[in-house]
């Protein structure tokens, strides 16, 4: 693993981020009548875009053992992520239909069941970083084994979550607000689309929902507003916009879970990951977060601006 800026030596020889989450099958159903079939969900897009960015990464998912569940863990593989394996598996793997309208914007239908296995290969090492999100977080029975994970990780870990809502598949905002509560107070780092805030709280002023998390728990909460940038509150008191590059949109699908990615990396490089740390990203400073927020902002951009959840590596960020 390439070592980043502000790394110990032994986190870049040790140190992992686990991701725990849905993996899929995305179907994109374009404007124009044309579908193709690529792998994704949200928290293994994120695991995808740490992986290349160069970091250690682990998935715990609920894959099938077919076809589609043996193109995801190809497609992840090609991307470093190595995808953690449990005694067991799901009947078949999942599917999402993103259907695209004009402007390439997504909405989303679903069919999958949500679980993950009673134990798994490296359980008992604990990560620098754990990161959940989006279905996983909501959808019973893998919801309340999510939580139970990232609980007893969390004397060890930083955690990180993007509630990254699906509402055709989650019911009403009453049904997940409960969920996201709980897992906003038990992470350090959170990120989350302004959509989804006006989801779940109609009316309610994204940043002032983000200042009212940052008193139950989390060092930094970040909004997302698409092609207008982002918006972060610390528990330190920083309140900071970034704007976001101009750039010819492709389509959003994954755009988000590449900030995510780029946000866990950034902190990462900064040297504020893992429960040692957790003081430190507590009072960090407006000028590392706003660093690390439009660095995060040109990895979404690059991410639109070519077709899928197809995020940038290292390498093309220079």
């Amino acid at each position: 693993m390439t070592q980043h800026a502000g790394e110990h030596p032994d986190d870049a020889r040790a140190q992992r981020a686990l991701v725990i989450g849905e993996a899929l099958i995305d179907v994109v159903a374009r404007a124009d009548g044309s579908r193709e079939d690529h792998p994704g969900g949200s928290p293994a897009n994120v695991a995808l875009g740490l992986g290349r960015l160069g970091r250690a990464v682990d998935l715990l998912t609920w894959l099938g053992d077919d076809a589609a569940g043996e193109q995801v863990r190809r497609h992840l593989a090609a991307s470093h992520v190595h995808v953690l394996t449990g005694d067991r598996v799901a009947a078949r793997t999942p599917r999402a239909t993103a259907h695209l309208d004009a402007a390439g914007v997504a909405t989303y239908e679903f069919d999958l069941e949500w679980d993950l296995p009673s134990t798994w290969d490296g359980d008992d090492v604990a990560p620098l970083v754990a990161h959940t999100g989006s279905i996983a977080a909501v959808l019973e029975p893998g919801a309340g084994r999510v939580a139970e994970v990232m609980a007893r990780l969390r004397p060890t870990s930083t955690v990180t979550y993007d509630p990254n809502l699906r509402p055709a598949l989650m019911g009403s905002p009453a049904h997940a607000l409960p969920y996201v509560d709980a897992m906003v107070a038990l992470a350090d780092v959170v990120k989350v689309s302004d959509e989804d805030l006006a989801w779940l709280h109609p009316g309610v002023a994204p940043a002032e929902i983000a200042e009212e998390w940052t008193r139950r728990g989390p060092a930094v909460v970040v909004v997302t507003h698409g092609g207008e940038g982002a918006f972060a509150a610390t528990a330190a008191g920083a309140r900071l916009q970034v704007a976001a590059p101009r750039v010819t949109v492709a389509d959003t699908v994954g755009a988000g879970d590449s900030f995510m990615g780029g946000l866990v990396d950034g902190l990462w490089s900064a040297g504020l990951l893992g429960a040692d740390r957790r003081d430190a990203l507590h009072d960090v400073d407006a000028t590392t977060v706003e660093d690390v927020l439009a660095r995060c902002a040109r990895i979404a951009a690059i991410t639109v601006s070519r077709a899928g959840a197809n995020p940038p590596t290292s390498a093309e960020l220079g």
